[in-house]
């Protein structure tokens, strides 16, 4: 049985692949027609970035599953493929360490100035000494999306930083405390209470533009915008102009509307703005994990098995819940995740 990994992964998803004797088709390109025809008689296709509809799959008549080498499934049509049989999975333990981390990176980074800092003196301008940072002990940060990543940088904001922490949970209303601070249902409290607001929320129809004018407005004007989840929760016209028109003090994106920014995107000029490019889970550690949990998923598929990072449920029941809870036991205590 042959599986097409579309994109270089780490080489330990290919040799779990290849240990459960599955043909590992190398992919050239991500195009539609490329991937068609790479696809053709496989029963399993691992995807970094490749945009997988119906069409896709109504060509690959032998495909069972979908792996996502990561935990956003944007880019794949779980409903096509769930009213095909396909069953969808990623690789949802893998990086919220790493995003965590990148997170608290990028909010100490615009505390501090670090950005102006290091490119003042590369220029050798040495008035950007005149320039004074903050510290980050007794702000708020608020978080919007308190999955497994949100909680993680409450964590290490809280109980690291010493900074004052409020999470929106759209599935309360007041508030309620939490070990980190307090949990707030009130999306404009959060907000408006924010020196640092951080977004960790997935990209879907839901999240699309979460952030736009409105919500910008209600930002302080010495407040910071860090996004490490999707582009699509921002709108970036409505960012844009809030920090032309210096209605918030700056941002921190690592990922923009289309993914990657165009060479013309105005915030990459900006001196109030930092930017990466979509990198935040970008470690040793992280793409390791994405790469091994993405091949378990289609290993788990082809075997029979219970899957342990279903997208879409097409079958779920109490054995197998119990089951996965053992696998992932096993799985943290082998690749030390907490």
């Amino acid at each position: 049985m042959k599986v097409l990994v579309t994109e270089p992964v780490d080489p330990v998803g290919i040799r779990l692949l290849e240990e459960h004797n599955l043909e590992v088709v190398h992919g050239t390109g991500i195009d539609p027609e490329t991937v068609i025809r790479e696809a053709a008689g496989c029963v399993g296709i691992l995807t970094r970035n490749a945009h997988l509809d119906g069409h896709i799959m109504d060509a690959c008549p032998e495909l069972k599953v979908i792996s996502m080498h990561g935990v956003g499934v944007d880019c794949i049509d779980v409903d096509a493929a769930t009213q095909r049989g396909i069953q969808v999975t990623n690789a949802a333990d893998s990086n919220q360490k790493a995003v965590a981390e990148y997170t608290i990176g990028l909010i100490l980074m615009l505390a501090k100035h670090a950005v102006t800092y290091t490119n003042g003196l590369r220029k050798y301008d040495m008035s950007v000494r005149n320039t004074t940072g903050h510290e980050v002990a007794g702000q708020t940060l608020g978080i919007i999306g308190m999955g497994n990543i949100g909680t993680q940088v409450a964590r290490m904001a809280s109980f690291g930083l010493s900074m004052r922490v409020i999470g929106y949970s759209r599935h309360i209303s007041g508030t309620e405390k939490a070990s980190f601070g307090v949990l707030s249902g009130d999306l404009k409290q959060v907000i408006s209470e924010a020196d640092f607001l951080t977004l960790h929320v997935p990209g879907n129809a839901s999240t699309h533009h979460m952030i736009g004018e409105e919500q910008l407005s209600w930002m302080k004007p010495t407040a910071c915008l860090i996004n490490t989840a999707r582009g699509t929760v921002v709108d970036e016209s409505a960012l844009i102009r809030a920090l032309e028109e210096k209605k918030i003090a700056g941002a921190a994106l690592d990922v923009f509307e289309g993914n990657l920014p165009k060479p013309d995107n105005p915030l990459l000029a900006m001196a109030n703005v930092i930017v990466t490019p979509h990198t935040a889970a970008f470690t040793v550690e992280a793409l390791q994990r994405m790469s091994y949990q993405a091949a378990m998923g289609i290993v788990e598929v082809v075997e029979g098995k219970p899957v342990s990072f279903p997208v879409n449920h097409l079958h779920d029941t109490f054995e197998d819940r119990r089951e996965v809870k053992e696998v992932m036991d096993f799985f943290r205590y082998e690749f030390n995740i907490s």
